[in-house]
């Protein structure tokens, strides 16, 4: 039997340090699904084969499954799904589907929570009638027209995209048809928001409860994808050097997306700190990226949870009995 070890950070939180929980994962085989046919792939396989690293260190039964148009028949051998994927039928709902109908537990969003974060359009409409800061926006359709009525800059994006694929900053009315063109080849629906100045930060939930913040700082000025997974091109702070009050204002609001958007597991939400001290809220990406050098690993580092033992929380956030409800 694996011996248990529980740890406060500096935070409080009891953290899983060696793994008593990992028992109820002992006889279980795990699939860690990864790749997939968005174009987020690569990134993808990326977080998942780290997933898989830190999974054999912990001495699971896991086994890498590269999704694709066959995957309800490779899902049949699992018992428990760690879902790596990124992108299109990967957080937006689909493959949480298929899980769900074959009563497998996964962690992340359920088919809910997961549709409505990855559409960043109903994500903005959600975050209005909450009443959550998100940039002033317009929405534009492929092969219809367009009347812009925001002034620049405004970042133009997909609706259903990540890792900044179709992402624009728009400073001169020259930049403005090629942002549209870049943005509409992944997606027949655009939205437009108005460009706000501020710090990039990202907040980890650990279920309703914040992570420290990182505050990413991209030597362009743009966290395009360049910035992203470019060695070098991004500094990270964590935690960020923010004031108490500034720090709230991020939680609370990071919370209050949390319960709108459904969430569940350990998602991130993204927020632009303006000058004013307005958070102003981009999305929550549900299943953020996950290998060492990632955004969440930084904020679970600073909790002192490395990266292995954030995998496994992780992992315990799937719901592990759907009961029989045939």
């Amino acid at each position: 039997m694996l011996l248990g070890l529980l740890a406060k950070g500096r935070d409080g939180l009891v953290i899983l340090k060696v793994g008593k929980a990992l028992e109820i994962f002992e006889d279980k085989k795990i699939g860690v699904l990864m790749g997939g046919l968005s174009s987020e792939r690569e990134i993808s396989l990326s977080t998942g084969n780290s997933v898989m690293e830190a999974m054999t260190r912990k001495g699971l039964k896991a086994f890498p499954i590269d999704v694709d148009r066959n995957i309800a028949n490779a899902l049949r051998e699992i018992d428990l799904a760690f879902i790596a994927l990124h992108g299109t039928y990967g957080e937006d709902g689909c493959i949480q589907g298929v899980l769900e109908y074959l009563k497998i537990p996964y962690t992340g969003p359920g088919v809910a929570g997961s549709a409505l974060a990855y559409d960043k359009l109903k994500t903005k409409e959600i975050f209005k009638f909450h009443g959550i800061p998100t940039a002033d926006y317009e929405v534009f359709y492929k092969n219809q027209p367009i009347e812009r009525s925001l002034d620049l800059p405004v970042v133009v994006k997909p609706t259903n995209q990540g890792s900044s694929f179709g992402v624009s900053i728009v400073d001169t009315e020259d930049q403005w048809k090629p942002a549209l063109e870049s943005a509409f080849e992944y997606s027949e629906e655009i939205i437009v928001e108005k460009f706000i100045v501020g710090k990039l930060l990202a907040v980890g939930m650990k279920g309703e409860t914040p992570m420290p913040i990182v505050h990413i700082r991209p030597e362009s000025g743009f966290y395009d994808y360049e910035a992203k997974y470019t060695s070098g091109k991004t500094k990270y702070l964590c935690p960020a050097n923010l004031s108490e009050h500034e720090i709230n204002k991020c939680n609370e609001v990071s919370i209050k997306v949390f319960k709108v958007l459904r969430g569940r597991g350990i998602p991130r939400v993204d927020i632009i700190l303006d000058d004013e001290g307005t958070p102003y809220v981009l999305e929550m990406n549900t299943i953020p990226g996950m290998t060492p050098t990632s955004l969440l690993p930084m904020a679970a580092l600073e909790m002192e949870m490395n990266f292995d033992d954030l995998v496994i929380e992780i992992l315990k956030t799937a719901q592990l009995d759907y009961g029989d409800s045939s």
